[in-house]
C-alpha cells in the first residue's frame, strides 16, 4: 500500500479537531478525490499525507514509512523521492522563468541533467514552447500547468492536489483533470485531489467524503 492513514487525528490547541480518527488506504496508479466543504479537514489531511505535518495520533505510512518516524533528512528525501505537490496558488517564482522553475527541485537534490529532465516534462503538458517565458505572461491554465510539470520532475509515486483547478474557468480546469487522470494510469502514479468540484470526483476511481474533519463516505 503507498499511503495509510490509520486513526489519524490532527489536534489544535485548545479544542480544534482539523481530522478525527481517519483510516484511509491509497495504492498506486488509484485517482482518489477528498470531498467536502471549506473547513472539513481536506487540506489538513493532504498535509498529514505528504509529511508536511504529522498526526496528534494514529499513524501515516508512506510505502510503509510512518513519517513521525523519521528524522528531518530522512522527510526531507521522502517529500523529494516520492511525493509531488500541486496547490491552487500555483507558487511559481516570479523571477525564474517556466523551465527554470521546473528545474529547481532537480537542482536544490543535486541532480544532474536537470535541463534535460525539466524540458521532458514541460513537453508532457504541453508546454514546452513556452520554457523561456515569465510566469506573469502565462495565463492561469498553463502556469497550473508548469506547477504540475514541476511536480513531476522527480517521478513521485504519490501526488497531492489541494484544489488545483479552483481558480481556473471551467474549461481550463477539465485540462488540469485530464493531466491529473493521465498522471495516475499512464505512470502509475496515485492522486489524491482535494476538491469542491463534484467534476473533477467523477473522475475518481474513489471518492471520500470529509465533514467536520471525519470520513463520512
Amino acid at each position: 500500500m503507498l499511503l495509510a492513514l490509520d486513526q489519524v487525528t490532527k489536534a489544535y490547541p485548545p479544542d480544534v479537531r482539523a481530522v478525527e480518527d481517519v483510516s484511509l488506504e491509497v495504492e498506486r496508479g488509484q485517482f482518489v478525490a477528498l470531498v467536502g466543504r471549506s473547513g472539513c479537514g481536506k487540506s489538513t489531511l493532504l498535509n498529514l499525507s505528504g509529511a508536511m505535518d504529522f498526526p496528534t495520533s494514529g499513524q501515516v505510512k508512506i510505502d510503509g514509512v510512518a513519517t513521525t518516524g523519521v528524522d528531518d533528512a530522512g522527510l526531507t528525501r521522502l517529500r523529494r523521492g516520492k511525493i509531488g505537490f500541486v496547490f491552487q496558488s500555483f507558487q511559481l517564482l516570479p523571477a525564474l522563468s517556466v523551465v527554470e522553475n521546473v528545474e529547481l527541485p532537480l537542482m536544490l537534490a543535486g541532480q544532474s541533467k536537470v535541463r534535460e529532465i525539466a524540458s521532458e516534462r514541460l513537453r508532457w503538458v504541453d508546454m514546452l514552447e513556452f520554457g523561456q517565458r515569465m510566469p506573469y505572461q502565462l495565463s492561469g491554465g498553463q502556469m497550473q500547468r508548469v506547477a504540475i510539470a514541476r511536480s513531476l520532475v522527480h517521478s513521485p509515486a504519490l501526488l497531492l492536489a489541494d484544489e488545483p483547478t479552483g481558480n481556473l474557468d471551467s474549461a481550463t480546469g477539465e485540462r488540469i483533470l485530464d493531466l491529473l487522470r493521465r498522471l495516475s494510469t499512464e505512470q502509475n502514479a496515485a492522486v489524491v485531489l482535494a476538491t469542491h468540484s463534484s467534476e473533477a470526483a467523477n473522475r475518481a476511481d474513489m471518492v471520500v467524503r470529509m465533514r467536520d474533519g471525519r470520513i463520512v463516505c
